[in-house]
């Protein structure tokens, strides 16, 4: 649909950027802080690990400035649980809480909203040890830890995100990584997993509602839209396959409190849905969010199963990269998007596509908490880092998100991924994302200075304009 005249930015839009604890803080095992699962990954040779990441632990308060020069109005962070809980459920650490009251302070003496994610994929280690999500006793651990967090820093915090990407978790696990000595479940348990994260994502929204009365909350998932590579109708059955099992399901849980009916029927004949104890489907029904959070990053096409080994693709996949499922799914090329350096779909009408489609399924406010582009950037000898390929990508999202707006949706923010360089999870320095730059290699460290990029500037001049370009107006 176009329109004459597009619809303008709300006046109290959250522009901001993202960043993760793992990938940005460092400082892995200082002050008290536990170690996490993400802390026990090993490292391909001459891949950065997270151990110094880009020093954010140390230099948050020169972060924060220059957040706050580039005009952010919100910085979407996670809390690193084993930092401020180091085994996940005993004694809490004091020196790790002071440190996200003095990063919360911070932003708020600059005007920036702080947005907190509960969990970020960094389980603490000692949980893990127990038996991590498949354990119910995590569940628990999680809302304590939660109702602390609110507790702490609830007069400062108005909004809250649970559990980081569930999806990619759970239908990825090997995009995060396993420790060398444990495996990758399987279905049976990751789905398992899955529903103790979303019992305790339930009780923590219940907790949030009738605890901390005024504050938001909601969850975050990885939420796209999948294209039929035809208009044969058993590739269109195959779109919405992997649409439901990839982004509704977790949504649906979240928002509905019920289990997806095509979901659940794909659980039930694989034998893998999992067990459910009374009680369980009221404790779900308690999670009512006041927001969708959604990380978009790009498309995907879909072609109907084959039902044989051929569904399956060959390549390395990741949580943008399909792989396909035979009796599911099959993945399939789209000749009318881009592809980002690392081959992800570059689909900013996607993202016009994907709001709507959750504007119209839960009727709730959507804050865009991720969105991005991975590239290797380069520093300059003249100190500059050019990077118009990333300002070309956002700014083509953006101008969507304001049709999207048009469409009546109820856009709250952008987040996108990421404030400042961070350590990417397979990587590492080699793929970058910031609007500033930290200068270190994959081991040597150098001074981690931080330099603007030019996404910096003209994002800051974004900000100043709320959104607006020259031809907002014209019909």
């Amino acid at each position: 649909m176009n329109y004459q005249h597009r619809a303008a930015f709300p006046a109290d839009f959250l522009w901001g950027a993202s960043t993760s604890a793992y990938q940005v803080e460092g400082a892995w095992n200082e002050d008290g802080k536990g170690p996490s699962v993400v802390d026990m990954l090993s490292h391909p040779e001459g891949t950065a690990d997270f151990r110094v990441a880009s020093d954010h632990y140390h230099r948050f308060e020169e972060d924060v400035a220059l957040m706050a020069e580039m005009g952010l109005k919100a910085y979407r962070f996670s809390v690193a649980w084993s930092r401020v809980i180091p085994d996940g459920d005993g004694e809490v650490n004091p020196a790790g809480l002071d440190f996200y009251r003095r990063l919360i302070d911070a932003l708020c003496r600059q005007g920036i909203t702080p947005i907190v994610t509960l969990y970020h994929f960094d389980l603490p280690w000692a949980l893990e040890q127990k038996g991590g999500w498949l354990n119910r006793d995590t569940v628990e651990a999680f809302v304590r830890y939660a109702r602390l967090l609110l507790s702490e820093f609830g007069d400062k915090v108005p909004l809250w995100l649970t559990i980081n990407e569930q999806n990619t978790m759970i239908l990825h696990p090997g995009a995060i990584g396993v420790p060398p000595d444990r495996e990758l479940p399987d279905k049976k348990a990751l789905y398992q997993q899955n529903h103790h994260m979303m019992l305790a994502q339930a009780k923590v929204f219940a907790l949030c509602h009738d605890a901390f009365k005024g504050l938001k909350i909601g969850p975050a998932i990885n939420t796209t839209s999948m294209y039929a590579e035809t208009c044969k109708p058993e590739d269109a059955i195959a779109a919405h396959n992997w649409e439901t099992l990839r982004c509704w399901s977790f949504l649906d849980v979240a928002v509905h409190g019920r289990y997806n009916a095509l979901a659940w029927a794909y659980l039930q004949d694989r034998g893998i849905a999992p067990a459910m104890l009374p009680g369980d489907a009221g404790i779900l029904q308690q999670g009512k969010p006041d927001f969708v959070a959604i990380n978009y990053y790009s498309t995907a096409t879909i072609a109907a199963s084959r039902g044989d080994g051929n569904d399956v693709s060959p390549r390395a996949g990741d949580q943008q990269i399909m792989l396909g499922e035979a009796g599911v799914y099959r993945p399939a090329e789209n000749p009318w998007v881009g592809k980002t350096p690392y081959g992800w779909v570059v689909d900013p009408v996607g993202l016009r596509l994907t709001l709507r489609k959750v504007c119209e399924r839960y009727g709730l406010p959507i804050l865009i908490t991720e969105n991005g582009m991975g590239a290797p950037d380069k520093l300059e000898q003249d100190g500059t880092i050019n990077d118009d390929y990333r300002i070309a990508f956002l700014e083509a999202h953006i101008r969507q998100m304001q049709l999207a707006i048009s469409d009546g949706v109820d856009l709250m923010g952008y987040c996108p991924w990421a404030a400042i360089d961070v350590v990417s999870t397979h990587q590492g320095y080699a793929k970058r994302y910031g609007f500033i730059y930290v200068d270190r290699g994959e081991d040597d460290l150098k001074a981690l200075s931080r330099i603007r990029k030019r996404s910096f500037w003209w994002y800051k001049d974004v900000i100043a304009k709320n959104g607006n370009s020259e031809d907002d107006a014209q019909p």
